[in-house]
């Protein structure tokens, strides 16, 4: 089954990532790059998934068999950050891309939930707006959350 592409205020969420994480890339002087679209998927597996934003290792993705066309992640050394933007079916992001992207061993991937639509054991009480930034530590995913103006830093972008 295909995701709908995001649209309004997912949209404008995804736009705003895109264009920080692009900054933010330059900025740090890495050599990496945000991709407009992209599929990540297990080597095994016939589905994948199309995560809002990407983040990748330009000196990685050399090792990628079927990067160049179509656009397809299957090794997780080649990935940086995924960021799903997440909407009325926040359980895909929580719980199966989750899982999936830890079995990929990807370094870094972000949940923003912009409309605290999140069940309350994830997000807290009372329900709020919250980005979750899971890190791979010791091959399982650690969150931690923000919420307001909380700043996020990068500095578990970096190699």
């Amino acid at each position: 089954m295909e995701t709908p592409k995001a649209t309004g205020e997912p949209s404008e969420v995804v736009c705003f990532l895109y264009l920080k994480l692009g900054i933010e890339t330059q900025r740090l002087g890495l050599p990496y790059f945000v991709p407009k679209e992209c599929v990540v998927k297990a080597d095994n597996e016939l589905s994948g998934y199309e995560p809002d934003a990407i983040v990748l290792d330009s000196q990685g993705t050399d090792s990628e068999p079927t990067l160049k066309n179509p656009s397809i992640i299957t090794m997780g050394s080649s990935l940086r950050l995924i960021v799903e933007v997440v909407s009325i079916n926040w359980r895909d992001g929580y719980g199966y891309k989750l899982v999936d992207y830890e079995a990929l061993s990807i370094p870094e991937y972000w949940i923003a939930d912009y409309l605290g639509l999140r069940n309350r054991r994830y997000i807290g009480n009372p329900k709020q707006p919250t980005l979750s930034v899971t890190q791979l530590i010791d091959g399982e995913y650690q969150v931690s959350q923000f919420r307001g103006n909380y700043r996020v830093l990068l500095q578990h972008f970096r190699r």
